[in-house]
């Protein structure tokens, strides 16, 4: 009688053994698991984490929109320069494969009082407007004035920038360059005469619609 209890106890852990092997996941996959998908809010989490380790662009606080489905990122905001909207877009960019970047920042240059302005920013002033076939008098006043009416029509939606080039000589501004509507070549020199500091505006911007 003992010698079959003890049999069959032998078969019940036999048939322990085999049905717990038979349920063992293989060798290898005990601990993978499937990854879970990106949601828009994971995209956008990471997308400020990376415009966040920019000093400059952390302070802009840009809003960040993601449609991971789709990929596509929304930025907006306003920032201080070209060059730092560029970058913004870069970043967001990198930050998932193929992702479509629709930029909606704008740029908006903060304006220095003339107290403020130094003769190094006026150097630095020259130096980008010579890039831009600009030309600024020799005093700190005019390279002031000249940056100041350069971010004002940075701006101004009505006024396209790129296509106005603004000389400034002891206080005289000539407008230069071709836009689309009166309107902007009128807007233009509204802002200029605005503009403390302006003694004079010599509009010679032209009107050309395009083809």
């Amino acid at each position: 009688m003992r010698k079959s209890i003890f049999s069959m106890l032998a078969i019940m852990a036999i048939s322990a053994f085999v049905i717990t092997g038979c349920n063992r996941p293989p060798s290898g996959t005990e601990t993978t698991e499937k990854p879970s998908k990106m949601t828009d809010s994971d995209l956008e989490t990471r997308i400020k984490a990376r415009l966040g380790e920019d000093a400059q662009l952390r302070a802009a606080d840009l809003g960040v929109k993601a449609d991971v489905d789709r990929k596509e990122v929304k930025l907006s905001g306003t920032v201080g320069s070209e060059a730092l909207r560029t970058r913004a877009v870069e970043i967001a960019r990198g930050s998932y494969p193929g992702v479509i970047i629709t930029d909606k920042i704008d740029v908006k240059p903060a304006e220095l009082s003339r107290a403020e302005y130094t003769d190094e920013r006026a150097s630095e002033e020259r130096t980008r407007a010579k890039e831009r076939g600009e030309t600024i008098g020799q005093s700190t006043e005019d390279a002031w004035v000249h940056s100041k009416i350069v971010a004002k029509m940075i701006g101004n939606s009505a006024t396209p920038s790129r296509n106005i080039n603004v000389d400034v000589d002891n206080g005289v501004v000539t407008l230069r360059g071709t836009v689309e509507t009166a309107e902007a070549k009128i807007e233009a020199e509204r802002i200029s005469k605005e503009t403390d500091g302006v003694k004079r505006v010599n509009n010679q911007i032209k009107v050309a619609k395009k083809s």
